[in-house]
C-alpha cells in the first residue's frame, strides 16, 4: 500500500511529505498512535481523530485474514534487516488442549478454531501496540518494545493477556477455548531476517524468551504468568499472585514467577510506581509555593489553572502530590483525573475512570451493584435523572429503567454530557473548595481535552484550582488566560540531586566516583536519579561478600531497566534519524557537526533533517548554526540508550571508522584530545593503536596535573599493552607507562599506597627483565623515576638508613651517568635524606648544588616525572634547612621563591606541594597570617584535583595553626584526625607533627596523651632516624614536664640540656634559641636571672637577620626582661 495513496484518499495529502520524510511506510502506519501524530506534526485534532480511525481500519484489515499457520506476520516482511540489542518484553500464547481437541473435532473445524484463535491474539495484540513475532501452530510468540518501544511495554504486554483471555472465552468456537500465556522481560538481540520467503522471520536471541516459553508453560488456564524482572516494571498497577521460586527446564537456578489477575484499583499510575512510597519532595519549594497561593485564590472565589509542563521523569506529579499532602487537613473535595498511553483514543477516559473510583466500583461488581454505588454517588451532588442517564451511559453501564431515555442523536447527547459534567463540578464547588488535578495531558482523548477546555472557562467564578501535568509535546490550549499560570519545572541543580540520592541510599556507603556519576549522567532529572540510584544499590546488593557499594562495576551504571523502555521509546518515533543519534552516541555525549557528517552516510539535507527532527523531539541541544554547529545529547541516559542497542561488530566498525576519521580529516582534535582518539580504537579492538593514544592520553593529564585522569588512562594503556606479542618496542612503552604510573599514583593513593609500591616494583622488574634481555632503557631517567618512587616511599614512612641508601645510590647512578638532569635528582635526594636524618648543614650543601645545576629550560618538564618540579621542592625542603641553620629571612625567601615559582609551573602537583612545605618555614617563623591564607588555597586545590595525599596533611596543618592561635581544644581533633588519615595512607607520624599534639594535650592537662606522643616521637628518632626535629622534641619535652602539677626541674632541665646539646650537634641555631629560651625562663623563675642571661646573650648574639621573626623577637624580650 502506498502511504501517499492512503492519504490523498481520507483527503489529507497535506501530510504526505512529512510522513515520507520520517519513514512512514504501510508496515509501521498500523502502529501509529496520537503521540507519534503530534510529533509528525497533526496539529488539528480532528484530523488526527480522522488518521486514527482510519489506522484503526487497518488494523482490522490486517486481522481479517487468518494467517498461515507457522508463517511471520505480513507486516514483517518489508522491515529493514537490521538487528539491535532491546530491552523487551516477550509474551508466548499458547492453546489449551489443542492435541486433544483435533481427535474430538473434524480438522476444517481445527483450522478455523486455530485461525479465530490467531485473528483474536493479532487483534489484541494490536490493540496494545504489540508485535506478532511468529504464529507457531497453536502458539503465538510477540513482542512488546520491538519494533517500536513504548515506554510501558510490560504493562502493555501484561494488559494484552488478560485482555487476551476475556477475548478468547467470546469465540464462537465448537467448544470453549483457554490459553495460557507467560511473559518475561529483558535484553535481547532481535531483528536479523532469517529464512527466505514466507518462512522469513525476525530472529530474537537471548534468555528471555525461553523463560516467557517456559512460564507459559507452567501456567494455569487462562491465566498469564510473568517473570520477577517484568513484575519490577508493574509497580502496583496489577494484582498478582505470588507463585514462588521454580525450577524451569533450560533455566539456570529457581525463577521467582507471578500470576497476573486483574488491573489493581490503585489511584494513580505515579501511586502506583512509587508502591514503596514517595521520597520526600526536594529543590521544588518555589513551584510548591505557588500552587498553594493559587489555592488561596481559588478558595476565595477566584478560580485558578496551572499548568505544570515538563520532561519525563522530571517531578510533575510528585510536585501535584506534594500539594495533595499539604492540603490534607483542608476541607475540600479533590477530583484526579488519569490520561493512558493506551487509551489516546478512549472517548472521556479520565473522566470515566474518575467517576468509577469516586464511585467505588470493585471488579467483581455486578451492573446493578454498579448502578447502585453510582445512584450514591451522583445523590451527594443532587444530580438530576437526565444528567445520571448520561453519565451512566458514559460508564456503558445498562439503564434498568430507572433513568429516562436518552435523545436519540449521538451528538446531542455527547454536548449534553459535556454540559452534565460541568453542572457536577459547580454544584461541588457550592459545597467546598474543589482541587481538580489531571495528570499526564500529553496522552488525553480528544471527547476529554474539550471536556476540560469547557471546566477551564466555567471555573473562573468558582471555588476550584485545576492542576494539569503534561510533557513538553502537549500544546495547551488554554495558555494566555488571566487565570491561567504555566510553570515550568526545571532540571534539579547539584546539590539537590545529591538529596535524593542520599535519601534513596540511607546508610549504606556510595563511593564518591560512583555518586558522581550517577549526577552527571542523571542530568538533573529526579526520577532518573532515583531509578540509577536503586540500580546501583541492587547490583551492589548482588556483588557477594561485599558490604560497600566500591565493587560496583561500572556496567551497574548503564541504563536501568525501569528506563529503558521510555528511552527507547523517544528513539523509535524518530524514523531514520535514530541512525543518527546511534552514530552521535558513539561519537560521544557532545559532538560536531563536521565530524558528524564524515561519519554519517547521508546527503548534507538529509542529515540536517534529522538532527532537526532530533531536536524537535528534545533528545539534542544545538549550539551555532551548521556546519559549524555543535550538538549535545540532552540526557546522557539517552546517548546510553541508543549506544546500547548497536550490537558488537557494528559497534566496533562504527568506532573504528571515527577514529579513522579523526585522524584523517580532524588531526587537530586527535593530537589535542588524545583520550577521545583512545576511546574509539579501544571500542573498535584497535589495540596497538587504542593503547598508544590511551598513554598519550594519560602523559597530557599528567602535564595538566588532572591526576586522576592520568591514573585511568595509563591504566588503560598498560592494560592493553599487556595484550599485544612481547617486542623490544612493546617492552619499551609498557615501561614508559609503567614509570609514569607511579608519579599520578603517589598524589592520589599516597606515596606508600599499596598501588604505589606495586607500580614502583613492576617498573623496576620491566627494566630489568629489558636488561636481561640486553634492551637498555633508552630514556636515562626511567631507572631514576622508579628508584625515586622507592625513595619517597621510604620517606612517607620514614626509614632513615634505607632513605640514605637509596639517596646515594641515586646520586652514584647520577655521577656515574653524568648527566644534570639525574645530577639534580641525586643532590635532592641526598639533601632531603641527610636533611631528615640530623645531618643538616651536609643536607644543605646538596641542596644548594642540586639549585646549581638546575637549569629550567632543561628540567622544569621532568615536573610531571618526579612529581612536582624540582627547583621547586629543593626550596621548600632548603627553606627548612635555612631556618634550623638559623638563617630565617633566607629561609622565607627561598619560601616565597618556592611559591612563585610553582605558580609560575603551571602544574597543581607542584603548588600542592609547594603550599604545604613553605607553610611549614612561615609557622617556624611566626607567619600565622601567611600560613593560613598558604592552607585555604590547598584545600581549594585539593578539593579540585582529587589529591588524596594532601587532604590529612593539610588537616594536621592546620590544627597546629589553632594550637599556635591559642585553641588547643580545637587543635586536638584536627591533628588526630590529620594522623590517622596520614597513617592510613601507609605512612608513619612525622616527630615534627607529634610534638604539637603533645603540646596541645598538656594545655588541656592531658599529660597522660601528651607522654604517649612524646614517647611515640622518640622511638622514632631512636629505629627510623629521623632526627631533624629532635632538639626541639627534648625541648618540648621539658616545657611539657613543666606544665604538669608536680613537675621535677632536674628532669626538666636535663631535657633542655639535652635539647641545647642536639641543636649545637647538628648547628641547629634556631633550636638552640629556642632550647637556651626555655632554660633561661626556668633559671629566671628559679632566680638564676644572670646565669639565663649568660646562656641566652650569645646564642641571640649569633643571629645577623631575621629579626622580625617571633622566636627572635620573643629571645629579645626575654634579654631585656633579664638584664632589668
Amino acid at each position: 500500500m502506498d502511504v501517499g495513496d492512503w492519504l490523498r484518499k481520507l483527503g489529507l495529502e497535506e501530510y504526505e511529505a512529512t510522513f515520507r520524510e520520517n519513514n512512514i511506510d504501510d508496515t509501521i502506519l498500523p502502529s501509529l498512535t496520537t503521540e507519534d501524530l503530534k510529533e509528525l506534526g497533526v496539529g488539528s485534532v480532528g484530523h488526527r481523530r480522522k488518521l486514527l480511525d482510519a489506522i484503526a481500519a487497518l488494523r482490522a484489515e490486517a486481522s481479517a485474514p487468518a494467517p498461515p499457520s507457522g508463517a511471520p506476520p505480513e507486516t514483517d516482511k518489508a522491515a529493514k534487516d537490521s538487528a539491535e540489542r532491546r530491552q523487551v518484553t516477550v509474551m508466548f500464547s499458547d492453546l489449551v488442549g489443542s492435541t486433544a481437541l483435533s481427535t474430538r473435532v473434524d480438522p476444517e473445524d481445527l483450522r478455523e478454531v486455530i485461525s479465530a484463535y490467531q485473528r483474536c491474539v493479532t487483534d489484541t495484540v494490536l490493540r496494545f501496540g504489540g508485535f506478532v513475532a511468529k504464529y507457531m501452530g497453536d502458539g503465538v510468540l510477540v513482542y512488546f518494545g520491538y519494533p517500536a518501544a513504548h515506554e510501558d511495554d510490560a504493562e502493555r504486554a501484561v494488559r494484552a493477556g488478560l485482555a487476551l483471555i476475556d477475548a478468547i472465552a467470546t469465540l464462537p468456537t465448537p467448544e470453549p477455548v483457554q490459553v495460557r500465556i507467560g511473559a518475561a522481560t529483558g535484553l535481547v538481540v532481535v531483528g536479523d531476517l532469517v529464512g527466505a520467503g514466507e518462512a522469513q522471520e525476525r530472529s530474537i536471541v537471548g534468555e528471555t524468551p525461553n523463560l516467557a516459553a517456559r512460564l507459559q508453560g507452567i501456567a494455569e488456564p487462562n491465566t498469564v504468568v510473568i517473570a520477577e524482572a517484568t513484575r519490577r516494571l508493574l509497580g502496583n498497577l496489577f494484582e498478582l499472585r505470588d507463585l514462588g521460586p521454580k525450577e524451569l527446564k533450560g533455566i539456570a537456578g529457581p525463577v521467582r514467577a507471578f500470576t497476573a489477575l486483574r488491573a489493581s484499583s490503585v489511584e494513580g499510575r505515579f501511586e502506583a510506581m512509587h508502591a514503596g512510597g514517595l521520597t520526600a519532595l526536594v529543590g521544588r519549594d518555589e513551584e510548591l509555593d505557588l500552587l498553594l497561593r493559587r489555592w488561596a485564590r481559588a478558595k476565595a472565589c477566584e478560580g485558578q489553572v496551572v499548568l505544570l509542563s515538563g520532561e519525563a521523569g522530571i517531578g510533575k506529579s510528585r510536585l501535584s502530590a506534594a500539594l495533595m499532602e499539604g492540603l490534607a487537613a483542608e476541607p475540600h473535595t479533590r477530583l484526579r483525573y488519569f490520561c493512558s498511553p493506551q487509551h489516546t483514543d478512549s472517548a472521556f477516559y479520565p473522566i470515566i475512570g474518575q467517576l468509577e473510583r469516586a464511585a467505588g466500583f470493585a471488579h467483581d461488581d455486578t451492573p446493578q451493584t454498579k448502578l447502585d454505588k453510582l445512584d450514591a454517588l451522583l445523590a451527594q451532588t443532587s444530580t438530576s435523572k437526565q444528567d445520571a442517564a448520561l453519565l451512566i451511559e458514559m460508564l456503558s453501564l445498562p439503564n434498568d429503567g430507572r433513568y429516562p431515555a436518552l435523545e436519540p442523536v449521538p451528538e446531542q447527547r455527547r454536548q449534553k454530557t459535556l454540559e452534565a459534567l460541568g453542572v457536577q463540578l459547580e454544584t461541588l464547588a457550592r459545597a467546598s473548595p474543589v482541587l481538580m488535578v489531571l495528570e499526564d495531558a500529553h496522552w488525553i482523548d480528544p471527547t476529554s481535552l474539550e471536556a476540560f477546555g469547557r471546566t477551564v472557562d466555567v471555573l473562573r467564578n468558582l471555588r476550584v484550582l485545576l492542576v494539569v501535568t503534561f510533557r513538553p509535546e502537549f500544546d495547551a490550549p488554554w495558555v494566555g488566560q488571566p487565570h491561567v499560570t504555566a510553570l515550568t519545572i526545571n532540571r534539579l541543580a547539584e546539590r539537590d540531586i545529591g538529596a535524593i540520592i542520599d535519601r534513596v541510599i540511607g546508610n549504606n556507603p556510595l563511593p564518591t566516583n560512583i555518586r558522581g556519576d550517577i549526577i552527571e549522567r542523571t542530568d538533573g532529572i529526579p526520577l532518573f536519579v532515583e531509578e540509577m540510584t536503586k540500580a546501583v544499590l541492587e547490583a551492589g546488593c548482588e556483588l557477594e561478600g561485599t558490604r560497600t557499594l566500591a565493587a560496583v562495576p561500572s556496567p551497574a551504571l548503564s541504563v536501568p531497566a525501569s528506563l529503558h523502555a521510555s528511552l527507547m521509546a523517544r528513539l523509535d518515533r524518530l524514523g531514520s534519524a535514530k541512525e543518527v543519534a546511534q552514530i552521535g552516541a558513539a561519537i560521544g555525549r557532545e559532538f560536531s557537526h563536521a565530524l558528524l557528517a564524515a561519519v554519517v552516510p547521508k546527503p548534507e539535507a538529509e542529515l540536517g533533517s534529522s538532527l532537526d527532527r532530533l531536536i524537535r523531539a528534545g533528545l539534542l541541544f544545538r549550539k551555532g548554526v551548521p556546519p559549524h554547529a555543535t550538538y549535545l545529547f540532552k540526557h546522557a541516559l539517552v546517548q546510553d540508550a541508543a549506544y546500547g542497542t548497536l550490537l558488537r561488530q557494528p559497534r566496533r566498525a562504527l568506532h573504528a571508522r571515527i577514529a579513522e576519521i579523526l585522524e584523517t580529516h580532524f588531526p587537530e582534535i586527535a593530537e589535542s584530545q588524545p583520550a577521545l582518539l583512545a576511546r574509539h580504537h579501544s571500542n573498535a579492538g584497535s589495540i596497538e593503536k587504542s593503547a598508544r593514544s590511551w598513554g598519550k592520553a594519560g602523559q597530557r593529564s599528567l602535564e595538566h596535573s588532572a591526576l586522576i585522569e592520568a591514573i585511568a588512562q595509563l591504566t588503560h594503556a598498560l592494560d592493553q599493552i599487556s595484550t599485544l606479542p612481547a617486542t623490544p618496542a612493546r617492552r619499551r612503552d609498557e615501561i614508559n607507562l609503567q614509570a609514569a604510573l607511579i608519579t599520578p599514583l603517589m598524589h592520589i593513593k599516597g606515596q606508600t599506597a599499596p598501588e604505589t609500591k606495586a607500580a614502583a616494583e613492576r617498573a623496576r622488574l620491566l627494566i630489568e627483565q629489558a636488561e636481561a634481555l640486553g634492551e637498555p632503557p633508552q630514556d636515562p631517567l626511567l631507572l631514576f623515576s622508579v628508584l625515586y618512587g622507592f625513595w619517597v616511599a621510604n620517606y612517607t614512612a620514614f626509614n632513615g638508613d634505607v632513605l640514605r641508601d637509596l639517596a646515594a645510590q641515586t646520586l652514584r647512578l647520577a655521577e656515574k651517568q653524568g648527566m644534570t638532569g639525574p645530577l639534580v635528582i641525586g643532590h635532592r635526594l641526598a639533601g632531603n635524606s641527610l636533611l631528615a636524618t640530623g645531618d643538616i648543614a651536609e643536607g644543605r650543601e646538596h641542596l644548594d648544588r642540586a639549585l646549581a645545576l638546575y637549569d629550567p629550560a632543561e628540567h622544569r618538564r621532568l615536573a610531571t616525572r618526579f612529581g612536582q618540579d624540582l627547583r621547586t621542592a629543593i626550596l621548600c625542603h632548603r627553606a627548612i634547612a635555612l631556618w634550623i641553620l638559623g638563617y630565617p629571612k633566607r629561609a622565607l625567601a627561598d619560601a616565597e621563591y618556592a611559591v612563585k615559582d610553582a605558580r609560575e609551573v603551571g602544574q597543581s602537583a607542584t603548588l600542592m606541594f609547594a603550599l604545604s612545605w613553605t607553610y611549614e618555614t612561615q609557622i617556624l617563623s611566626g607567619n600565622y597570617a601567611a600560613a593560613n591564607a598558604q592552607l585555604d588555597e590547598l584545600a581549594a586545590l585539593v578539593d579540585e584535583t582529587g589529591a588524596a595525599l594532601w587532604k590529612p596533611l593539610r588537616m594536621i596543618h592546620q590544627g597546629c595553626l589553632v594550637l599556635l592561635t591559642g585553641k588547643a581544644v580545637d587543635a586536638v581533633p584536627m591533628i588526630t584526625s590529620g594522623l590517622d588519615g596520614w597513617r592510613l595512607m601507609g605512612a608513619t607520624a612525622p616527630t615534627r607533627f607529634l610534638t604539637p599534639l603533645a603540646e596541645a594535650y598538656a594545655e588541656l592537662g592531658q599529660f597522660d596523651d601528651a607522654w604517649r606522643c612524646i614517647s611515640e616521637a622518640l622511638n622514632r628518632i631512636d629505629t627510623a632516624k629521623e632526627r631533624w626535629f629532635e632538639a626541639d622534641l627534648n625541648r618540648i619535652a621539658g616545657e611539657v614536664m613543666r606544665r604538669s602539677l608536680e613537675w621535677d626541674a632536674a628532669k626538666v632541665e636535663a631535657y633542655f640540656e639535652r635539647a641545647l646539646a642536639i641543636a649545637r650537634k647538628q648547628k641547629a641555631k634556631s633550636f638552640e634559641l629556642r632550647a637556651a629560651m626555655s632554660m633561661a625562663r626556668l633559671w629566671r623563675d628559679q632566680g638564676k636571672r644572670d646565669e639565663a642571661r649568660e646562656l641566652l646573650a650569645p646564642v641571640y648574639g649569633w643571629f645577623t637577620e631575621g629579626f622580625d621573626t617571633l622566636d627572635l623577637k620573643q629571645a629579645k624580650a626575654l634579654l631585656d626582661e633579664l638584664a632589668a
